[in-house]
């Protein structure tokens, strides 16, 4: 079964997420943006690394996304239940 890795950033207001986006686009780095803003303590503090993954770990809407992207690829605003995920496939 195919594992990816992933980075993520996580909060819980649309327009904190819609922020950090901009925050990206200006060419901020996505591990800063996530050890500084992200509410998910275990992957905060490792600049959202979230490591290697297979299906059926992470909740669904995030899921989908994730084995989507490319690798380096960001996504757009994921919402799950949790709150906005910005995730960045790293592997």
């Amino acid at each position: 079964m195919k594992k990816i890795k992933c980075s993520h950033i996580l909060v819980k207001k649309q327009s904190e997420a819609l922020a950090i986006q901009e925050r990206l686009k200006q060419g901020e780095k996505f591990g800063k943006l996530a050890k500084e803003l992200s509410i998910d303590p275990g992957s905060a503090k490792r600049d959202g690394n979230l490591g290697y993954f297979g299906r059926g770990t992470m909740v669904k809407p995030f899921e989908e996304v994730a084995f989507k992207l490319q690798i380096g690829e960001v996504s757009d605003l994921v919402k799950s239940e949790f709150g906005y995920h910005i995730i960045k496939r790293v592997g």
